[in-house]
């Protein structure tokens, strides 16, 4: 186990964090957790371009509420290492990556005696990856999607294109090349609050736009066409599978601009044991929204963990 840095001055964070290196595949990945609470650990899955200091006062509301908590940097983004010489292009070549620094957390949170049972909270991409999960059987009690990318937001004329561009994009030799209309500068650092996707909380804001300005190595700018092909198949097989038997509530902001919403709408839909919940006037950003939003957000994560214990 080799120490691995955290920001704990942009965290916001409990004390008490331990952060380590971690060998996923051919792929160093960082993971940090806080061993506090009694009740369980929640694994936090991160969307894209994010970092786990991001998750730093998510981590508090965890502990807050009785549980540990333990959270990733993913292959390709935070401090873990990234595929290509470009840092700030978003980049893996199938989403299958991605289960390999899930399995690597896994084993490293048995080795840690991280309290059991285990849940899960997955954010956006940490969405497709965590249901990947789910699906695969990995040992969750239950779980709670925040804005899942289920789909990938795209006029519909559009779609056929993209399919068909990405196939191509590697055996032409430009699969490394960001996706249109992206930049290779992380977002928060684009845009002003005023008119953002991610939240509506202007301090929120501040907390995420301050770590990537401190800490560059921290951001992230669009994704590669390979990687949008990687998530346009793994979002098609997902919405092709059947949901798994896990107790879930699938949160999403009525005012959701990031993800499709309508495969989250279809998949809760069929979840027998699951819950859409809404959130009117919530962003992308559910965990990073106004204090009532998040405090509803970890109230109803906590109870539905809280009910799986037994």
């Amino acid at each position: 186990m080799t120490p691995a840095p955290f920001h704990a001055e942009l965290a916001d964070a409990p004390p008490g964090v331990t952060c380590v290196w971690l060998k996923a595949g051919v792929a160093r990945i960082r993971v940090a957790w806080w061993k506090l609470g009694e009740k369980g650990t929640v694994f936090v899955l991160p969307g894209r371009t994010e970092g786990i200091e991001k998750y730093g006062r998510a981590a508090g509301d965890l502990v807050q509420r009785g549980f540990s908590v333990c959270i990733i940097d993913w292959r390709g983004q935070g401090l873990a290492d990234r595929a290509l010489p470009d840092r700030m292009s978003g980049h893996v070549d199938d989403f299958a990556e991605y289960q390999e620094d899930l399995d690597a957390m896994l084993v490293e949170a048995g080795r840690a005696s991280l309290p059991k049972p285990y849940f899960l909270i997955a954010h956006s991409m940490g969405g497709a990856i965590g249901l990947r999960a789910l699906i695969r059987g990995l040992p969750f009690k239950a779980a709670v999607f925040s804005a899942p990318m289920w789909g990938i937001s795209m006029a519909a004329w559009l779609r056929p294109v993209a399919a068909m561009v990405t196939a191509l994009s590697q055996p032409f030799g430009f699969g490394h090349r960001l996706t249109p209309t992206t930049s290779g500068e992380s977002y928060p650092l684009q845009v002003p609050f005023d008119g953002n996707v991610l939240t509506s909380d202007r301090e929120m804001w501040a907390y995420m736009r301050r770590q990537i300005e401190v800490v560059p190595d921290l951001g992230l700018g669009g994704p590669t066409l390979t990687w949008l092909g990687a998530a346009l198949r793994e979002c098609a097989g997902l919405m092709a599978a059947r949901a798994p038997d896990v107790p879930t509530i699938t949160a999403l902001g009525t005012v959701e601009k990031v993800v499709d919403v309508a495969p989250v709408h279809l998949r809760m839909a069929g979840w027998s044991n699951g819950q859409l919940d809404l959130y009117p006037g919530a962003e992308h950003e559910i965990m990073m929204e106004v204090p009532s939003i998040r405090e509803r957000f970890f109230d109803r994560a906590a109870s539905l963990f809280d009910a799986r214990r037994g």
